[in-house]
């Protein structure tokens, strides 16, 4: 019994999960038996299934009584008698092996977890085909039985009376029981009586009468849902989440059968849990669900339940088949587990869709109104909230829905499904996959986006000139985490997904006098594109002519396979990213020039004309490029160089000789280094008093002149605020 207290159980809470727990089952019995024979329950008090929950403070004593089956004097003496035979051998035995020895409901001595708060216990009991009899033990190693008549017939059910030790107080605080059954009381809603521990003994009065009811959330799991009305929903989920912020989006409610069966409410919260996103990645952070088994909560640390991208569901999971000994090797290892976890996720996802359904519905109901189509009489158009939810929904877990694409690869297809954006043609107004590809024009291929810190940004960008003008639909990614889903998403609906800033960007619509033109312009600059990339050097992989470009003279683009500007500039800001790696597509840049730009073809001429030495066209092509890059969202490579150069051409536009010196404070210049010091010193020394060294005749004249020189001079320069 000692080895039992002190190693099996290290949460001293969980005495009262498993009383109740008890209590639960002894209820579960009565209530199965009354369905053949009604007479079972008795009548008045009796017929009513309820646990209550008292305290004697004064007195130290913690009593909980249920109206279930009760025990026979065997049950009492197989139940809590035959500890040793039942259980301590087999359970030294794993303690021996190294096996787990924090499990829950092993070997079936959950009761005797009441010794780790009480020092006394007495159990009070009546069967409806026995006597009231009191069994009593101090775990010191023996019990007592006896027949019960001088305690208040109870009959029928049990009363477990505890008395307390000392140290464990805590435990006759009504705020202290108030939380823990919150906690532990989700099938058989306890109630509670408190009596006064304040007033001496022979004066006490009942402090308060009635009974309480602790936690009036039901076990609403256990009933089919047709039963459950909308408010006893609600209730449950504010019980379940201690949720106060309103009530939930929606919920799942069915019974799974079969190899594996078990019970399942999840619901949705309207907002998501402040710190998920916070705490996605954190080691041992909760999961989203309570675990039962057989009605007895084993704990609400289940992350093993469904994936961490749907770790914000609140609710629970009631299964028949998992063990009682459930441990956390044992919830990652048990097959029926993965089978419960699959079908939870395929549900959730079934509503969610389901969301997303009807706010297609509503759409597509309100653009035929606008165009003057009639309604199709077959189809049953959503209205109301039903339009709004996943509107909401996508607010608050679309960050999650992203995740869920790059972590999981069996749903990541009906995922896909459930991304929204915004787009060229849609840009206040999230939008679809499915109703981007109905938009795509005859014979396109692929589905265009591209990505930047917002949208204004990518409307501007010079990347979508000639996809726009062209009345190409453009997908605008403003999340951090979109590049990352492209990362994991090659096409949907065989259509492959192409970012705009990448090179070799390919539209369809292009006849073949098009073609022609850029192939005959291809050749025309291709003396200035092999310059250009030998004057860049290793900057650039190569120098294109650019078919993505309108008005725009030159853009650098990524290579097919380096980092886009939006990608580096996440890198970059990332607190422990490795510099080294954020710099691994510098290599993979394309500059893209455009030919029909008079830029361009002016550079042309002025390389043909003046060489490809001629310093003034090098640095022409080169202050371009750094142009672009900065245009384009890349970082500069040289941002001294580019600089100069930018003042060179503002300094000729201003009529400034290249070679213009900044002029300098006059004594700055002239002193020597060091002077500065010596001179102070000087100055220092005749402050003291002391003799100044008198001059030589020959330095005194020689001096004279400079310092009359110096003097005009100083009349001729400006003064010193005029600098």
């Amino acid at each position: 019994m000692d080895i039992l207290i002190n190693s099996l159980y290290s949460n001293k809470d969980i005495f009262l999960r498993e009383l109740i727990s008890n209590a639960s089952d002894a209820l579960d019995k009565i209530r199965f038996l009354s369905l053949t024979n009604k007479e079972v329950l008795g009548e008045g008090d009796n017929a009513k299934l309820e646990i209550q929950i008292s305290l004697d403070k004064a007195n130290r004593v913690l009593m909980l009584r249920d109206r279930g089956v009760g025990m026979t004097k065997q049950d009492l003496i197989k139940n809590l008698g035959t500890i040793a035979k039942s259980g301590t051998s087999a359970f030294l035995e794993t303690m021996q092996q190294g096996g787990d020895v924090n499990l829950i409901g092993q070997f079936g001595v959950g009761f005797y977890s009441v010794y780790l708060v009480a020092d006394w216990v007495e159990v009070v009991t009546k069967h409806n085909d026995d006597e009231q009899y009191v069994w009593s033990s101090s775990a010191s190693g023996g019990f007592s039985i006896a027949k019960d008549t001088e305690g208040e017939p109870l009959g029928r059910g049990t009363l477990i009376k505890l008395h307390l030790k000392p140290e464990a107080m805590e435990y006759a605080e009504e705020s202290k029981l108030r939380e823990l059954v919150g906690r532990y009381s989700d099938a058989w809603p306890p109630y509670q009586r408190l009596v006064s521990a304040d007033a001496p003994k022979k004066t006490r009065k009942v402090k308060r009468n009635e009974w309480d009811l602790l936690n009036d959330a039901k076990a609403i799991w256990l009933r089919s849902p047709k039963d459950v009305s909308k408010e006893d929903y609600h209730k449950f989920y504010k019980a379940v989440s201690k949720d106060v912020g309103g009530d939930p989006l929606g919920w799942v409610h069915f019974k799974a059968e079969g190899d594996v069966e078990f019970k399942t409410v999840i619901f949705v919260p309207k907002t998501a849990p402040h710190d998920f996103y916070d705490k996605y990645y954190d080691k041992g952070a909760k999961g989203a669900l309570k675990l039962y088994v057989r009605r007895v909560f084993i704990t609400d640390d289940a992350e093993e339940l469904v994936p961490r991208w749907l770790g914000f569901l609140r609710g629970l999971v009631d299964s028949d088949t998992l063990p009682l000994n459930v441990s956390r090797e044992v919830m990652q290892q048990h097959a029926a587990l993965k089978t419960i976890r699959k079908k939870l996720v395929r549900k959730v996802l079934d509503l969610i869709k389901s969301w997303a359904d009807d706010e297609a519905k509503c759409r597509k109901a309100e653009k035929d109104k606008e165009e003057g189509k009639e309604a199709d009489a077959d189809e049953e158009v959503p209205t109301g909230r039903a339009c709004e939810l996943y509107g909401d929904f996508w607010m608050q877990y679309g960050k999650a829905m992203k995740l869920g694409v790059i972590e999981d690869i069996t749903n990541r297809g009906r995922l896909a499904k459930l991304l929204r954006f915004y787009t060229s043609k849609s840009p206040s107004t999230h939008t679809s996959l499915d109703e981007y590809v109905a938009r795509m024009k005859p014979g396109q291929k692929d589905i265009y986006y591209l990505a930047g810190s917002s949208k204004e940004e990518i409307e501007k960008s010079p990347f979508l000139e000639q996809l726009l003008r062209k009345g190409y639909e453009v997908i605008y990614f403003t999340d951090v985490l979109d590049e990352y889903v492209m990362q994991h998403m090659v096409d949907y609906e065989d259509k492959k997904f192409a970012n705009a800033s990448k090179e070799d960007l390919k539209m369809a619509d292009k006849d073949e006098v098009e073609k022609k033109k850029d192939k005959e312009l291809r050749e025309e600059f291709k003396k200035l594109t092999s310059w250009w990339k030998t004057v860049l050097g290793s900057a650039v992989s190569s120098v294109k002519v650019s078919s993505r470009l309108s008005t725009t003279p030159c853009v650098v683009v990524a290579g097919k396979y380096g980092q886009s500007a939006n990608m580096e500039r996440i890198m970059r800001a990332q607190a422990f990213n490795d510099p080294s790696r954020a710099m691994m597509g510098g290599s993979q840049k394309v500059l893209e020039i455009n030919p029909r730009h008079p830029l361009i073809r002016a550079l042309k001429d002025k390389h043909e004309e003046a060489g490809a030495d001629d310093e003034e066209v090098v640095g022409l092509a080169s202050l371009l490029y750094q142009a672009s890059l900065l245009e384009s969202g890349f970082m500069l490579d040289q941002p001294k160089m580019f600089n100069s150069r930018v003042q060179g051409l503002v300094g000729a536009r201003l009529g400034l000789a290249p070679d213009a010196k900044v002029e300098l404070d006059d004594e700055a210049e002239a002193a020597p280094e060091g002077e500065e010091a010596k001179e102070e010193a000087a100055a220092a020394e005749s402050e003291d008093g002391e003799e100044e060294e008198a001059m030589p005749e020959d330095k005194a004249e020689a001096a004279a002149p400079a310092e009359a020189g110096a003097a005009e001079d100083a009349d001729k320069a400006p003064a010193k605020d005029e600098l």
